[in-house]
């Protein structure tokens, strides 16, 4: 069966790319949400296997919306990579004290996106 993927990010070219990336390189499928409000909507009407979460955008931020995803049914077991260009030291310190798949960090190579997606989840 197909893995779908919930690609969770404001940047419409970096959504994209990721989505263009997993559907032809990956062979998932693939959707995407402009914002944490969206994200959390289509998250939560089940049928996804992973999600992919930017950290920041504006109004519901990553970590409010990963919050959010651990404290409803549907989406609290859903696994969460982070995808994003944080990557600093309090930034790091504050995604290992989150139940997350990994960390991706941008700019991301989108020929081995997909490996990578596959190694952290253990697909």
């Amino acid at each position: 069966m197909t893995k779908c993927l919930l690609i969770v990010d404001d940047e419409d070219d970096i959504r994209d790319i990721v989505q263009a990336a997993l559907e032809e390189l990956g062979g998932w499928q693939t959707l995407g949400a402009t914002s944490g409000a969206e994200g959390l909507r289509l998250a939560q009407k089940g049928a996804i296997d992973a999600i992919l979460l930017d950290i920041s955008m504006p109004d519901m931020d990553g970590f409010e919306l990963y919050d959010r995803l651990r404290n409803h049914p549907v989406t609290e077991a859903m696994p969460v990579i982070v995808l994003t260009s944080k990557v600093l030291a309090r930034d790091r310190a504050r995604f290992t004290t989150l139940d997350i798949a990994g960390v991706i960090t941008k700019p991301f190579n989108p020929l081995t996106l997909a490996r990578q997606i596959a190694d952290l989840l253990k697909w």
